[in-house]
């Protein structure tokens, strides 16, 4: 597998590119550009589809990382590609160029890192797919224990209550049942109680949409 997985790649403050790169002609740039006019201003993950390729967008904090990739490509390598432009950008360029840089003025400082990352990425796939998974199975393991401890938390609140409930009975009727013990036989009485905590939500956050334009490079 070569560099054609990633076609083109972009680092924008809000909607101006800051930086760019691809080794591609096409109209890729224009659908991303679309793309980028579109996307929601919270942080979060976006895709959408074009004529067999994905356009993936991570929104940090103002900013905004795309990279245009084929179908085939993992959107997890895509996005795995993405955090790491951001860690690169942010290192060399938070907090000072970053914010006051004109459109494509990067382009020669950070173009040769987008590649360079490029290559990383489609070096290191199969690492970086085992490495993801990892994190999912660590993610859904502690999903599970936050849902148990939801569950124990929610329990031990009823049990409380149902606690109260029965001394206040006890002190109420107890009298009363002491008195009857010797004429009336013994009754045992089960209380049973169910705790079901639903978790709505989704883990991963990601926005996505298809898109209607027929996409060409070469």
């Amino acid at each position: 597998m070569g560099q054609e997985w990633f076609i083109y790649s972009f680092v924008a403050r809000g909607t101006m590119v800051l930086a760019e790169y691809t080794q591609f002609t096409g109209n890729f740039a224009a659908i991303a550009a679309q793309c980028l006019d579109r996307l929601p201003s919270t942080n979060n993950k976006f895709t959408y589809n074009a004529d067999h390729h994905t356009f993936n967008f991570l929104v940090d904090n103002g900013y905004a990382y795309c990279i245009v990739s084929k179908e085939t490509v993992g959107k997890q390598l895509s996005m795995e590609f993405l955090e790491r432009i951001k860690a690169d950008f942010m290192k060399r360029y938070g907090g000072g160029k970053a914010d006051t840089a004109a459109a494509k003025s990067l382009n020669k400082e950070f173009g040769p890192i987008m590649k360079g990352q490029m290559q990383y990425v489609v070096d290191h796939a199969d690492e970086i797919d085992k490495l993801m998974k990892v994190k999912a199975q660590v993610s859904q393991v502690k999903e599970i224990m936050l849902e148990n401890i939801d569950k124990a938390i929610d329990r031990g609140e009823h049990i409380t209550t149902l606690s109260d409930k029965a001394e206040n009975l006890r002190d109420s009727v107890g009298p009363r049942i002491q008195e009857k013990r010797d004429t009336n036989p013994k009754e045992d009485v089960v209380s049973k109680y169910e705790s079901k905590v639903d978790h709505f939500g989704d883990p991963f956050g990601s926005g996505s949409g298809n898109l209607a334009f027929h996409l060409w490079w070469i």
